[in-house]
Protein backbone atom coordinates (compact mmCIF):
# COMPACT_ATOMS: atom_id res chain seq x y z
CA UNK A 1 0.00 0.00 0.00
CA UNK A 2 1.43 3.71 -1.28
CA UNK A 3 1.99 5.64 1.68
CA UNK A 4 0.62 9.28 2.04
CA UNK A 5 2.93 11.44 0.43
CA UNK A 6 4.69 14.66 2.56
CA UNK A 7 1.96 16.99 3.09
CA UNK A 8 3.83 19.94 3.18
CA UNK A 9 4.87 19.81 -0.67
CA UNK A 10 1.37 19.04 -2.41
CA UNK A 11 -1.43 20.98 -3.55
CA UNK A 12 -4.09 20.49 -6.16
CA UNK A 13 -3.47 20.98 -9.97
CA UNK A 14 -5.03 22.47 -12.55
CA UNK A 15 -8.07 23.81 -10.96
CA UNK A 16 -11.21 25.56 -12.57
CA UNK A 17 -10.60 29.73 -13.28
CA UNK A 18 -11.73 31.18 -9.86
CA UNK A 19 -11.37 27.97 -7.63
CA UNK A 20 -8.88 27.99 -5.52
CA UNK A 21 -6.65 24.97 -4.60
CA UNK A 22 -6.29 23.21 -1.65
CA UNK A 23 -3.16 22.01 -0.17
CA UNK A 24 -2.91 18.46 1.28
CA UNK A 25 -2.83 18.12 4.83
CA UNK A 26 -3.24 14.37 5.88
CA UNK A 27 -6.65 15.37 7.13
CA UNK A 28 -8.53 14.93 4.00
CA UNK A 29 -7.63 13.23 0.65
CA UNK A 30 -7.92 15.45 -2.50
CA UNK A 31 -8.10 14.94 -6.21
CA UNK A 32 -6.08 16.42 -8.84
CA UNK A 33 -2.79 15.85 -6.84
CA UNK A 34 -0.96 12.88 -8.26
CA UNK A 35 0.95 11.85 -5.48
CA UNK A 36 -1.82 11.36 -3.83
CA UNK A 37 -4.19 9.31 -6.23
CA UNK A 38 -3.99 5.81 -4.55
CA UNK A 39 -5.91 7.07 -1.51
CA UNK A 40 -8.16 9.81 -3.76
CA UNK A 41 -8.77 6.24 -5.78
CA UNK A 42 -9.82 4.45 -2.87
CA UNK A 43 -12.07 6.35 -1.47
CA UNK A 44 -13.88 7.50 -4.83
CA UNK A 45 -14.52 3.85 -5.38
CA UNK A 46 -16.95 3.88 -2.21
CA UNK A 47 -18.54 6.72 -3.28
CA UNK A 48 -19.11 5.61 -6.46
CA UNK A 49 -21.16 2.02 -4.95
CA UNK A 50 -23.04 4.33 -2.66
CA UNK A 51 -24.29 6.49 -5.48
CA UNK A 52 -25.79 3.82 -7.03
CA UNK A 53 -27.90 3.09 -4.15
CA UNK A 54 -29.30 6.43 -4.03
CA UNK A 55 -31.11 6.76 -7.17
CA UNK A 56 -34.25 9.69 -6.95
CA UNK A 57 -33.13 9.95 -3.47
CA UNK A 58 -31.76 13.18 -0.68
CA UNK A 59 -28.44 13.12 0.75
CA UNK A 60 -26.25 14.74 2.88
CA UNK A 61 -22.41 13.59 2.61
CA UNK A 62 -21.09 14.46 6.30
CA UNK A 63 -17.52 15.90 6.40
CA UNK A 64 -17.66 16.46 2.81
CA UNK A 65 -13.29 17.86 2.54
CA UNK A 66 -13.02 19.10 -1.05
CA UNK A 67 -16.43 18.16 -2.34
CA UNK A 68 -15.52 15.93 -5.05
CA UNK A 69 -17.75 12.96 -2.98
CA UNK A 70 -21.03 14.74 -2.71
CA UNK A 71 -20.09 15.68 -6.47
CA UNK A 72 -20.37 11.81 -7.01
CA UNK A 73 -23.38 11.27 -5.60
CA UNK A 74 -25.13 14.30 -7.07
CA UNK A 75 -24.77 12.85 -10.06
CA UNK A 76 -27.69 9.96 -9.02
CA UNK A 77 -29.11 11.64 -6.03
CA UNK A 78 -31.83 14.06 -6.50
CA UNK A 79 -30.36 16.86 -4.25
CA UNK A 80 -27.53 16.59 -2.30
CA UNK A 81 -25.82 18.54 0.73
CA UNK A 82 -22.29 18.33 1.44
CA UNK A 83 -21.08 19.48 4.85
CA UNK A 84 -17.87 20.74 6.11
CA UNK A 85 -16.82 22.75 8.80
CA UNK A 86 -13.17 23.84 7.38
CA UNK A 87 -13.76 27.07 6.10
CA UNK A 88 -11.22 26.80 3.15
CA UNK A 89 -12.62 23.12 1.78
CA UNK A 90 -16.07 24.51 2.32
CA UNK A 91 -15.68 27.84 -0.32
CA UNK A 92 -13.17 25.30 -2.69
CA UNK A 93 -16.14 22.80 -3.05
CA UNK A 94 -18.84 25.60 -3.39
CA UNK A 95 -16.75 27.28 -6.35
CA UNK A 96 -15.51 23.69 -7.69
CA UNK A 97 -19.01 21.90 -7.59
CA UNK A 98 -21.54 24.71 -9.16
CA UNK A 99 -24.79 21.71 -10.19
CA UNK A 100 -28.02 22.69 -9.51
CA UNK A 101 -29.13 19.35 -7.38
CA UNK A 102 -25.59 20.15 -4.86
CA UNK A 103 -25.07 22.63 -1.75
CA UNK A 104 -22.70 23.22 0.20
CA UNK A 105 -23.25 23.71 4.24
CA UNK A 106 -20.15 25.35 6.38
CA UNK A 107 -20.84 22.84 9.56
CA UNK A 108 -20.46 20.79 12.37
CA UNK A 109 -21.32 17.38 12.10
CA UNK A 110 -23.01 16.79 15.25
CA UNK A 111 -25.19 20.40 14.65
CA UNK A 112 -26.06 20.04 11.03
CA UNK A 113 -29.86 18.98 11.20
CA UNK A 114 -31.96 18.51 7.98
CA UNK A 115 -34.41 15.53 7.15
CA UNK A 116 -33.03 13.19 4.67
CA UNK A 117 -33.22 9.62 2.88
CA UNK A 118 -29.35 9.10 3.28
CA UNK A 119 -26.55 10.30 5.72
CA UNK A 120 -22.66 9.58 4.23
CA UNK A 121 -19.93 9.32 6.17
CA UNK A 122 -16.96 8.45 4.85
CA UNK A 123 -13.28 7.96 6.60
CA UNK A 124 -13.76 10.64 9.65
CA UNK A 125 -15.33 8.53 12.86
CA UNK A 126 -12.08 7.61 13.38
CA UNK A 127 -11.40 11.26 14.21
CA UNK A 128 -13.91 11.71 16.62
CA UNK A 129 -13.92 11.48 20.38
CA UNK A 130 -17.45 10.54 20.42
CA UNK A 131 -18.62 8.64 17.29
CA UNK A 132 -21.86 7.06 19.41
CA UNK A 133 -23.26 10.53 19.80
CA UNK A 134 -22.78 11.10 16.36
CA UNK A 135 -23.93 8.54 15.26
CA UNK A 136 -27.27 8.78 17.47
CA UNK A 137 -27.72 12.19 15.49
CA UNK A 138 -27.57 10.96 11.89
CA UNK A 139 -30.30 8.43 12.72
CA UNK A 140 -32.19 10.87 13.72
CA UNK A 141 -32.04 12.34 10.27
CA UNK A 142 -32.92 9.48 7.92
CA UNK A 143 -36.30 8.66 9.53
CA UNK A 144 -37.65 4.81 9.53
CA UNK A 145 -36.72 4.26 5.98
CA UNK A 146 -33.34 5.74 5.46
CA UNK A 147 -29.88 4.84 5.31
CA UNK A 148 -26.47 5.95 6.83
CA UNK A 149 -23.18 4.84 5.11
CA UNK A 150 -20.43 4.86 7.49
CA UNK A 151 -16.76 4.01 6.51
CA UNK A 152 -13.13 3.52 8.50
CA UNK A 153 -9.37 2.51 7.49
CA UNK A 154 -8.90 -1.14 9.11
CA UNK A 155 -6.45 -0.64 11.62
CA UNK A 156 -5.01 -4.07 10.88
CA UNK A 157 -3.77 -3.16 7.42
CA UNK A 158 -3.55 0.59 7.99
CA UNK A 159 -0.79 0.53 11.27
CA UNK A 160 2.92 -0.77 10.56
CA UNK A 161 3.46 -4.41 11.20
CA UNK A 162 3.80 -4.89 14.50
CA UNK A 163 2.04 -1.72 15.21
CA UNK A 164 -1.25 -1.00 17.67
CA UNK A 165 -2.24 1.94 15.23
CA UNK A 166 -1.12 3.74 12.21
CA UNK A 167 0.39 7.07 14.25
CA UNK A 168 -2.02 9.35 11.86
CA UNK A 169 -2.13 12.13 14.02
CA UNK A 170 -5.77 12.90 12.90
CA UNK A 171 -7.10 9.60 14.23
CA UNK A 172 -8.46 9.63 17.82
CA UNK A 173 -9.04 5.79 17.18
CA UNK A 174 -9.30 3.11 14.92
CA UNK A 175 -10.99 0.40 14.61
CA UNK A 176 -10.77 -3.27 13.77
CA UNK A 177 -13.83 -4.77 12.57
CA UNK A 178 -15.56 -6.32 15.90
CA UNK A 179 -14.98 -2.87 17.10
CA UNK A 180 -16.62 -1.20 13.92
CA UNK A 181 -19.30 -3.25 13.82
CA UNK A 182 -20.31 -3.24 17.66
CA UNK A 183 -20.21 0.68 17.21
CA UNK A 184 -22.65 0.49 14.26
CA UNK A 185 -24.96 -1.75 15.94
CA UNK A 186 -25.08 -0.33 18.97
CA UNK A 187 -27.11 2.51 17.75
CA UNK A 188 -28.87 0.50 14.52
CA UNK A 189 -31.31 -2.23 14.29
CA UNK A 190 -29.93 -3.78 10.98
CA UNK A 191 -25.98 -3.43 10.07
CA UNK A 192 -24.38 -4.90 6.42
CA UNK A 193 -20.70 -4.79 6.46
CA UNK A 194 -18.31 -5.01 3.85
CA UNK A 195 -14.60 -4.88 2.81
CA UNK A 196 -12.82 -3.05 0.27
CA UNK A 197 -10.16 -4.63 -1.40
CA UNK A 198 -6.92 -4.15 -3.68
CA UNK A 199 -7.94 -5.66 -7.24
CA UNK A 200 -6.60 -5.26 -10.66
CA UNK A 201 -3.00 -3.52 -10.40
CA UNK A 202 -3.27 -2.99 -7.33
CA UNK A 203 -3.41 -6.79 -6.70
CA UNK A 204 -0.61 -7.62 -8.74
CA UNK A 205 1.23 -4.78 -7.23
CA UNK A 206 0.37 -6.26 -3.83
CA UNK A 207 1.91 -10.45 -5.44
CA UNK A 208 4.97 -8.52 -6.59
CA UNK A 209 5.85 -7.19 -3.36
CA UNK A 210 5.17 -10.63 -1.63
CA UNK A 211 7.79 -11.73 -4.41
CA UNK A 212 10.64 -9.54 -3.32
CA UNK A 213 9.32 -6.42 -5.67
CA UNK A 214 10.59 -3.99 -3.16
CA UNK A 215 14.59 -5.28 -3.09
CA UNK A 216 14.34 -5.67 -7.33
CA UNK A 217 13.13 -1.97 -7.89
CA UNK A 218 15.26 -0.85 -5.20
CA UNK A 219 18.50 -2.75 -6.87
CA UNK A 220 17.66 -1.35 -10.41
CA UNK A 221 17.80 2.12 -9.26
CA UNK A 222 13.87 2.71 -10.87
CA UNK A 223 12.11 3.25 -7.74
CA UNK A 224 10.92 6.99 -8.42
CA UNK A 225 10.37 5.93 -11.79
CA UNK A 226 8.12 3.22 -11.62
CA UNK A 227 5.69 5.05 -8.53
CA UNK A 228 5.79 8.16 -10.58
CA UNK A 229 4.49 6.31 -13.56
CA UNK A 230 2.67 3.41 -11.29
CA UNK A 231 0.32 5.74 -8.71
CA UNK A 232 -0.69 8.14 -11.18
CA UNK A 233 -2.70 5.62 -12.93
CA UNK A 234 -4.11 3.73 -10.42
CA UNK A 235 -7.92 3.76 -10.92
CA UNK A 236 -10.84 2.99 -9.01
CA UNK A 237 -11.21 0.11 -10.66
CA UNK A 238 -8.35 -1.24 -8.71
CA UNK A 239 -10.50 -1.66 -5.94
CA UNK A 240 -12.97 -4.15 -5.28
CA UNK A 241 -15.86 -4.05 -2.70
CA UNK A 242 -16.84 -7.33 -0.90
CA UNK A 243 -19.49 -8.04 1.45
CA UNK A 244 -17.60 -9.18 4.85
CA UNK A 245 -19.35 -12.63 4.64
CA UNK A 246 -17.72 -13.80 1.37
CA UNK A 247 -14.63 -12.08 2.50
CA UNK A 248 -11.34 -12.31 4.76
CA UNK A 249 -11.89 -8.95 6.66
CA UNK A 250 -9.19 -8.86 8.31
CA UNK A 251 -7.04 -8.27 5.34
CA UNK A 252 -9.38 -5.41 4.08
CA UNK A 253 -8.15 -1.80 3.43
CA UNK A 254 -11.55 -0.08 4.48
CA UNK A 255 -14.63 -1.40 6.51
CA UNK A 256 -18.25 0.25 4.55
CA UNK A 257 -21.11 -0.28 6.97
CA UNK A 258 -24.72 0.41 5.55
CA UNK A 259 -26.84 1.18 8.38
CA UNK A 260 -30.23 0.75 8.97
CA UNK A 261 -32.88 1.68 12.12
Amino acid sequence: MPAPPSQTLYQQRNQPDGVPPLALTGERTLPDVPEENYWYRRHLVVYQWIAGQLQGLRAIDMACGEGYGADVLSRAAASVVGVDANPEAHEHARLRYPQANLRFVRDLVDSFAEQTDAVVFLQTIEHLQDPGAVLEHFRSLIGVDGAVFVSTPNVLTLAPKGASRSGNPWHVHEYRLREFDELCKAHFTRVDMYGLFHARKLRAHELALRLGWDRVHARLGITTRFYDWFTPAIAASDFALRPARDANMDRALDFIAVCRP
